[in-house]
């Protein structure tokens, strides 16, 4: 049954992509492919850290590859899936607009919210139409006769680049459906009633105008409530728009009232890290901020053509020798200027006991708020590890109207230790459980708010 299936999935998915656009001609795949590789042998800051024959071999058999795609999808497919070698957050490759006009993550008369809990992918928000028959906290058991995680690791996972694990695992669940228009899924469904339901689901032409159950609350920049014992609770939602720091200020006054704080990230994908340096002062006594640390990597060809020549015993004592040496390895680094940023506001400062609640989505110029933070007695972080990728992308366009972007800058904290690859840790780590998802509780701030009742600054 399950080789019948795959069969008719294959014949299906032919007749789909067919209708795909295929507006390259070879040669623009050749060059497409060359032009990626080389900049990434180049630019790409954690060059060091892939494996080098492996990443040559694979280009190498797509050449042959990316020619004997049918269409542009196929042919970026084979992109993203060489990208996803590189294990960076910031080194992506986006398709064409004509591309994704054919692509869509909906179903026709169904329109799923995902997410991963507790090892498993479940429901999390549907047409209200729908929300009987698909309640919230459903769990899907498989796609295409394999196991939900099977189907993420061998159909999804390859062609995603991620430098954490978990956000590999967040990313694939929000994606395992994104398909060509008119592509069919055949899906179990386990109900929180214990009933299991199979269903064929075709991916939609347009998204439902029907509202989601629950509803979509669109965030605010800024978010500020009170909580019980005078906590201030504020939610930073986005470094990504000067305005943010207009509002803070507005709301400054009543802040001054707040015995304890708690700063929300969970949503704060980044932005301008000089945005959150600008909020953060006002949370912090230091007259001083340590920013994290950063470098990239050198190319010097004459240094490079030395170091073939250069043994590693030559570069004992010999500084010389010793950037040969790295430049033919391709890692000699650059260490960008660092000087820890002056605080001059006259203000009065908010020095209370103050939680910063974190997630995986919180990612970037978030992060580099954290790092300001790091160390600071009247801060704790709750919550999860934060996204674990921050850096300087070089973006470049590909054949097609497509483009590619690569990390070049490597930040690290202060001291040297690396967060990108690992995340920005909580001190009091919460991840919610699929019971409170369904109940729609918030364990992070519930704990938050336990740890503030007891601390005393």
């Amino acid at each position: 049954m399950k080789q019948f299936i795959h069969i008719i999935s294959f014949l299906f998915a032919t007749q789909v992509f067919a209708q795909m656009p295929a507006d390259l001609t070879a040669t623009d795949k050749v060059y497409g492919l060359s032009k990626f590789w080389q900049e990434v042998n180049y630019n790409f800051v954690y060059l060091n850290k892939i494996d080098r024959e492996a990443w040559d071999e694979e280009y190498k058999k797509l050449i042959i590859q990316v020619q004997e795609t049918t269409n542009d999808y196929e042919y970026f497919r084979l992109l993203e899936k060489f990208c996803a070698m590189l294990n960076d957050g910031h080194t992506n490759i986006y398709m064409p607009q004509n591309v994704r006009d054919q692509l869509n993550n909906q179903f026709e008369g169904y329109s799923l919210r995902l997410t991963g809990i507790e090892g498993q992918v479940i429901i999390a928000g549907i047409n209200e139409s729908k929300q009987e028959e698909l309640p919230i906290g459903t769990r899907i058991l498989e796609v295409n006769a394999l196991p939900v995680q099977e189907y993420l690791d061998l159909q999804i996972k390859p062609f995603i680049s991620s430098s954490t694990s978990y956000v590999l695992e967040e990313m694939a669940i929000h994606r395992m459906f994104q398909a060509p228009i008119g592509k069919t899924f055949q899906i179990k469904f386990h109900l929180p009633n214990g009933r299991r339901e199979e269903m064929e689901l075709r991916i939609a032409a347009r998204n439902t105008e029907e509202p989601f159950f629950p509803p979509l609350n669109k965030k605010e920049l800024l978010e500020f409530k009170w909580m019980a014992g005078n906590t201030a609770y504020l939610a930073l939602n986005s470094f990504d728009d000067p305005a943010i720091t207009k509002r803070f200020r507005e709301i400054l006054p009543e802040l001054y009232k707040a015995k304890n704080l708690i700063i929300d990230l969970r949503d704060n994908g980044g932005g301008n890290t000089s945005i959150g340096r600008e909020i953060l002062q006002y949370l912090i006594e230091d007259e001083i901020l340590y920013s994290s640390r950063s470098r990239s990597r050198m190319h010097i060809p004459t240094l490079k053509a030395w170091g073939r020549w250069t043994a590693e015993k030559d570069t004992i004592q010999n500084e010389g020798a010793k950037r040969t040496f790295l430049a033919f390895r391709d890692e000699l680094y650059h260490s960008l200027p660092y000087k820890p940023d002056t605080l001059k506001i006259k203000e009065k400062r908010i020095i209370v006991p103050t939680a910063l609640l974190i997630s995986s989505k919180t990612a970037s110029a978030a992060e580099d708020f954290l790092i300001y933070a790091h160390g600071k007695p009247h801060m704790i972080k709750i919550g999860e590890p934060t996204f674990g990728s921050t850096g300087q992308p070089l973006a470049f366009e590909l054949p097609g109207n497509a483009f590619a972007r690569i990390c070049t800058k490597q930040d690290t904290y202060p001291d040297g230790r690396e967060f990108v690859g690992v995340g920005i840790l909580p001190d009091i780590e919460v991840k919610k459980t699929l019971a409170q998802y369904i109940e729609n509780s918030d364990p992070v701030l519930e704990k938050a708010m336990e740890y503030l009742e007891t601390k005393q600054f």
